[in-house]
């Protein structure tokens, strides 16, 4: 489990003004997320300051540099890749789109950017999904509880609780459970340098 310091975009709009505060404590982690964009109907009003506080971010984050950013792109997929290829070099940041329900196009470019994915075991409950998930590229794919906002049996699931994502995978993959764990493992320790 990371601990990342964050600006969820469905708040963007009401806590923008905490922007200095971010950039205050943006040298006290290496994690950054749940930052991003969505479009969906409840949230598309804010898109300018969702733009706004995601830009800006990305930017603070270049200028700090190693920085592992956890990003939400709800129907703005391009966009956000727009955005990571003009503020976020490469070697300045490294990027996890989140539950990331792009098209395949998106997913290769956003491959290419060298961007991972986090699949958590809801998403893959979904056979667009799972349709989506089966077309990115293996190397590129680690796993999340999306917890609190995720249950299994009626409670919220535990932090690090990945166990069913992976298995799911798996499944989705047509591959072993163990031979999954350890791709995962692999692209984990890769993502983070360790």
């Amino acid at each position: 489990m990371r601990v990342g310091l964050g600006l969820h975009p469905h708040l963007a709009a009401e806590r923008k003004s905490e922007l200095p505060l971010f950039e205050a404590l943006l040298p006290e982690t290496r994690y950054v997320g749940e930052i991003g964009l969505d479009a969906g109907p409840r949230f598309f009003r804010s898109l300018p300051e969702q733009i706004e506080v995601f830009s800006r971010i990305l930017s603070m984050c270049a200028s700090a540099g190693d920085k592992i950013l956890s990003i939400h792109s709800v129907r703005t997929a391009s966009k956000v890749l727009d955005l990571i290829e003009q503020l976020l070099p490469p070697d300045r940041g490294r990027v996890v789109l989140h539950w990331f329900s792009g098209t395949r196009s998106e997913a290769r470019r956003a491959a290419d950017l060298g961007c991972y994915f986090s699949v958590n075991q809801a998403m893959l409950e979904k056979p667009k999904a799972v349709d989506l998930i089966r077309s990115m590229r293996g190397d590129r794919l680690i796993t999340e509880t999306d917890g609190p906002f995720i249950e299994e049996g009626g409670e919220p699931i535990e932090p690090g609780r990945v166990e069913p994502a992976v298995r799911k995978l798996a499944t989705s993959l047509e591959i072993p459970v163990d031979e999954m764990q350890s791709a995962v493992v692999r692209n984990f320790v890769t993502l983070v340098g360790a």
